[in-house]
């Protein structure tokens, strides 16, 4: 399974990169293939190219703020294809989400 996801908090400091981290991790133990974007203080670091979005199986927002440049995310979101969840959620609770967007 392809993961594409996009990391974001407010303050764009901890819950952003911790996110990433529990959502790499989370996959890489199930084997599947992950890119994460995040949002963070920095601006947008890993940038995910359309391309590597179009091919996701999944996409994760683990955002508590708009997302920049979230027309990119569009389709995947109208076809259901998209998973939204709070950063601390997926930081506590990674295995739950992940076994809810193997679903979608």
């Amino acid at each position: 399974m392809k993961v594409v996801a996009v990391t974001a908090c407010p303050t764009g400091i901890a819950h952003t990169y911790m996110a990433q981290e529990a959502i790499e991790k989370e996959c890489k133990k199930r084997g599947y293939e992950v890119q994460v974007e995040t949002q963070g203080s920095m601006g947008i670091e890993n940038e995910l190219e359309q391309e590597t979005i179009d091919e996701a199986d999944v996409l994760i927002l683990a955002v508590a703020i708009d997302v920049e440049d979230g027309e990119r995310f569009e389709e995947k979101i109208d076809a259901g294809k998209s998973l939204s969840v709070e950063p601390g959620e997926i930081i506590k609770y990674p295995e739950k989400y992940l076994d809810q967007a193997e679903k979608l």
